[in-house]
C-alpha cells in the first residue's frame, strides 16, 4: 500500500464493541489478568500497556502513523514539541559530549543548547544553516555526539544541505538530529537524507487547529530505545486524548499542506511584487536564495513565509492593526492564517546581535498561512500594507 493509504488505515485492534473509529483510551492505568502478568509485564518477559507515562494505545496509534509518514520504526510521544527536542538532546547527550548545530533555530530550542545543556558540561558549535561543508566538517570535534538542524528553519526559513550533513554524520559516527516541524511529513523526509532523528513539534501543522499540544520523535527501533528510558523515567508523556486528536489530523495533513504550500506561495508572489514591501522570505520563490536546495529537498515550500516592511516595530504595530482576517498569536500551522513579530515574541530572548545575525529585524513578521481563500487573504495583506505605510 502507499504512504497516505497506510496511514488512514493505522488503527488500534477493534475492541469487542466494533467501532469504526479508533477508540480514546483515557486510562492512566491499564488492568492485569493475574499477579503473574503484573510480574510478567514490568520484567519485560511479557509486553503490554501497564500505565499511559509508558505506553497507551492512543498515543501508539499517533506515533505509528507518523512513523509511517517519516519512514521509521519506532518513536516516542510526548506533551508538547519542546519536550521531544530536549529527549532529542537528553536522552543522546552525555557530560563531556560536544553538539554541533545549525544557528538558525527556534528560540528555545536555542535556550536549551546555551543554558540547559551547558550547565551539563555539554559543550556545542553554531554553524551557519549556509555554510559549505568544510566548515561544517570543521566544526566536528573528537568529543561531538550529534550535529542538529531545523531545515525550513524558525523563523527565517533557512535551509541546511541534509544530503551534505548526513554524509558528514556517518563519516565521523554522528547522530543526525532533524527538526522536521516547518516542512512535515507531508513536504520532505529526512530519512532520505541519512537522518538518525526526526522531531516535531505536532501541535503545528501536524495538529492544524490550534486545538493541542502535543510532541513526538521518531527513528529506528534501536536508536529510540534510550528516548524511550528518558521518557518513561522522566514523564512528559503525551495524554491520550491529544494523542486522538493528533491522530485523526495526520489523516488530512497531506491534503491540508498542498493548500497551505499554494495560499503561501499566491500571496508570497503577490507582497514580493509590491513596492512598499521591502522583502518576502519563501523557499519555493526563485528569488528566495536557497530555492535550488528547496526544490531540491522538498515537495512544495509549505505553509510559513516572512515579510519585511520598512519603519521597523511602529510599522509593524500598523501594519498588524490594519489586517481584518488575520490572527495574531506566536503558535504556527493553522487552518487560520498567524502573523507575528518574532524579534519581540518568539525570539525576544536572543540578544539583539544573535537577532540581526539571523535576519530577525523589528520589521520581520512571520505569517503562517492558511486555508482561507488565497485571494482573500492577498487582498487584506495588501490593503494592511498601504494603510500601514500612511
Amino acid at each position: 500500500m502507499k504512504k497516505q493509504t497506510r496511514v488512514i488505515r493505522t488503527q488500534t485492534p477493534k475492541t469487542g464493541y466494533r467501532e469504526h473509529s479508533s477508540p480514546l483510551f483515557l486510562t492512566s492505568s491499564f488492568t492485569f489478568e493475574s499477579a503473574e502478568q503484573g510480574k510478567a509485564l514490568f520484567d519485560e518477559t511479557e509486553h503490554g500497556n501497564l500505565y499511559s507515562r509508558f505506553s497507551n494505545p492512543t498515543v501508539q496509534e499517533f506515533i505509528d502513523r507518523v512513523c509511517i509518514m517519516e519512514g521509521y520504526e519506532d518513536g516516542i510521544a510526548t506533551a508538547t514539541g519542546m519536550a521531544a527536542v530536549f529527549a532529542g538532546f537528553a536522552s543522546y547527550l552525555s557530560a563531556g559530549d560536544h553538539l554541533v548545530s545549525s544557528k538558525a533555530l527556534f528560540g528555545s530550542a536555542h535556550q536549551i543548547i546555551t543554558q540547559i545543556l551547558v550547565k551539563w558540561g555539554i559543550t556545542y558549535t553554531y554553524i551557519d544553516a549556509t555554510a559549505p561543508e568544510a566548515e561544517w566538517e570543521a566544526a566536528i570535534q573528537p568529543n561531538t555526539k550529534m550535529i542538529y538542524l531545523e531545515t525550513p528553519s524558525n523563523p527565517g526559513l533557512e535551509l541546511v544541505d541534509m544530503e551534505m550533513i548526513g554524509k558528514l554524520s556517518k563519516k565521523h559516527g554522528l547522530i543526525f538530529n532533524v527538526d522536521n516541524c516547518f516542512a512535515t511529513p507531508a513536504l520532505q523526509n529526512p530519512v532520505d537524507f541519512g537522518a538518525d532523528l526526526v522531531v516535531h513539534s505536532a501541535t503545528k501543522f501536524m495538529e492544524g487547529q490550534g486545538r493541542v499540544l502535543g510532541g513526538v520523535l521518531v527513528g529506528s527501533k534501536e536508536i529510540i530505545k534510550p528516548a524511550r528510558f528518558f521518557a518513561r523515567q522522566t514523564g512528559p508523556a503525551l495524554s491520550p486524548f491529544n494523542a486522538w486528536v493528533l491522530s485523526k489530523s495526520l489523516e488530512t495533513l497531506d491534503l491540508r499542506m498542498e493548500r497551505h504550500s499554494g495560499n503561501a506561495l499566491k500571496l508570497a508572489q503577490a507582497l514580493e511584487a509590491h513596492p512598499m514591501v521591502k522583502k518576502v522570505n519563501y523557499p519555493f520563490l526563485p528569488s528566495y536564495s536557497q530555492y535550488e536546495l528547496a526544490r531540491k529537498q522538498m515537495k512544495a515550500g509549505g505553509g510559513i513565509l516572512t515579510v519585511e516592511l520598512d519603519g521597523g516595530f511602529e510599522r509593524i504595530s500598523r501594519f498588524m492593526k490594519a489586517l481584518n482576517l488575520v490572527t495574531l498569536t506566536s503558535n504556527l500551522g493553522d487552518t487560520r492564517t498567524i502573523i507575528t513579530n518574532p524579534y519581540t515574541t518568539t525570539h525576544a530572548k536572543l540578544s539583539p546581535e544573535d537577532k540581526l545575525s539571523l535576519g530577525i529585524t523589528e520589521g520581520l513578521v512571520r505569517v503562517s498561512v492558511g486555508l482561507e481563500d488565497a485571494d482573500d487573504l492577498v487582498s487584506d495583506f495588501v490593503q494592511a500594507v498601504e494603510a500601514s505605510a500612511e
